[in-house]
């Protein structure tokens, strides 16, 4: 039987006697509460509670203005496989968009885009559509472009190699591009990368895309693939996401989790980070700070 557990993560600091308030917030909810410590005084507590989850996200729903709270089963600290998106999720950009900047189509593409990552457009029609504004552009602006926009979220590299260190396999799948994706998910410590692949010709981007599409129903089936090859449970995986294209991969694993997301996606998700970067995650799984890789 799994065991519930509240992390709250402030995004500044929380009052000494608040950890203590929010059990009673559980108890008055009908919890029946466990150990409740500070992880890091003022910052980072945990409660172990007995019952229901969504019992416990509604009783402490008034935190997360000031605290990401992730209310996870203590199965998840389990994690040996972890499955995320990579745009506005791994890294801060949504690469597709910075490429059109090159090509002077940003703000057609980035309309397109918003309006697919929350879910309003059919993803491979919206995606071939935008591919098709990059026709000319020259494959040397890939090169540009990651080593001058692209950011990795806060986090991100430490919450992969930390996981990587313990074991998890963690599997980037991206509906953008492998030019990018490969050199992203290499530079986190990834250890399988899977995304669309431009066409390219002559040096330049032809307007096209070569083989199936990594959409939302292809990231929910690698993610399967993964575990089932591995002889995993659901329980034991973890997917991260942002947009709507996310949706069947965070309700297909074990624990799915929303990063700064659209709302779509956290209604989607067994949990969010609003505030904070990714190592939010890294508490909610029991991880202490000393044992964290950079």
């Amino acid at each position: 039987m799994f065991v519930p557990i509240a992390t709250l993560i402030a995004a500044d600091s929380l009052p000494a006697g608040e950890l203590n308030a929010a059990a009673d917030r559980l108890h008055a909810a009908g919890l029946a509460i466990g150990e409740s410590r500070w992880i890091e005084p003022g910052r980072v507590g945990e409660l172990h509670f007995t019952g229901d989850r969504a019992a416990a996200d509604a009783a402490l729903a008034d935190y997360r203005a000031a605290a990401d709270v992730l209310v996870l089963d203590d199965a998840a600290r389990g994690v040996r496989l972890l499955v995320s998106d990579m745009d506005s999720t791994m890294i801060a950009n949504e690469c597709i968009d910075e490429l059109a900047d090159y090509a002077g189509v940003k703000p057609q593409v980035a309309e397109i885009t918003e309006r697919a990552m929350q879910g309003e457009l059919d993803f491979e029609a919206a995606l071939r559509e935008r591919v098709a504004l990059l026709k000319g552009l020259s494959e040397h602006v890939i090169g540009d472009c990651l080593g001058h926009r692209i950011q990795p979220m806060p986090g991100a590299r430490t919450l992969v190699r930390t996981l990587r260190s313990r074991g998890v396999d963690c599997v980037l799948v991206s509906g953008g591009f492998h030019s990018f994706a490969d050199v992203i998910g290499a530079e986190l410590g990834f250890n399988a990368v899977f995304a669309n692949r431009l066409v390219i010709e002559h040096g330049h981007m032809t307007g096209a895309l070569e083989g199936g599409i990594v959409d939302a129903a292809r990231k929910a089936a690698i993610l399967m693939e993964q575990a089932v090859g591995q002889g995993l449970e659901v329980a034991q995986v973890i997917a991260l996401g942002d947009g709507a294209n996310d949706i069947p991969m965070l309700k297909a694993a074990g624990t799915g989790v929303a990063y700064h997301a659209k709302p779509a996606a956290v209604a989607a998700a067994d949990a969010h980070i609003a505030h904070g970067d990714w190592t939010a995650l890294l508490h909610a799984l029991g991880i202490a700070r000393g044992d964290w890789s950079e």
